[in-house]
């Protein structure tokens, strides 16, 4: 299973003026860094955690069904399934119907459960696509704090610690990352 990125987030979980709070900084001159870390800092924890901060779109791609036709879907929180497209002998995509799956996300990871006569004909020779929304909204404000917190702190850190030299640079993550973490991972399956 490959998965990729579709539709970035529109923002980010956490805004310039959060993060030069948290740094205790007045000026704006450097807003282009710290723009850049903070989108540097939610892709980490989106990584760490299996998790989407804010709203984004994704597509999976499989070479054929899973066992069952059950798909268990490699990010949380999971908000909709848009589109199951199948690669049929022809090469030629053939789109199911939603009547044909049921997304259940009930459970983490979340799960595409396919029915086994789809109704279309088609099985997937050429592979299959899904695409997906992820995340916990689209606004920071539904984003859980404490993975907002972790955006923060990782992005301090980087901003502080620019450079490796030093036996506080030198550790990569900040003290405490790691629990603000933990709770939010999701288990590779």
């Amino acid at each position: 299973m490959t998965h990729w990125l579709t539709s970035a987030p529109a923002v980010e979980p956490v805004t310039l003026a959060e993060l030069r709070a948290q740094l205790r900084l007045v000026q704006t001159e450097e807003d282009g860094l710290l723009a850049s870390l903070i989108r540097a800092a939610r892709e980490h924890v989106e990584q760490v955690t299996r998790r989407a901060l804010i709203t984004q779109g994704w597509r999976i791609a499989l070479d054929g069904w899973p066992a069952g036709r059950i798909l268990r879907l490699p990010l949380a929180p999971v908000l909709s399934v848009t589109a199951v497209t199948v690669y049929g002998a022809d090469g030629m995509p053939v789109t199911l119907a939603p009547a044909a799956w049921t997304l259940r996300r009930g459970t983490e990871p979340a799960r595409l459960v396919v029915a086994p006569d789809t109704g279309s004909g088609v099985e997937p020779v050429n592979g299959l696509e899904i695409d997906f929304t992820a995340g916990y909204g689209a606004s920071p404000g539904a984003v859980p704090e404490a993975l907002r917190q972790a955006v923060r702190l990782l992005a301090a850190h980087w901003y502080e610690n620019r450079e490796a030299g030093t036996d506080l640079a030198m550790a990569s993550l900040p003290f405490g990352l790691d629990r603000l973490l933990v709770p939010f991972r999701m288990p590779l399956l």
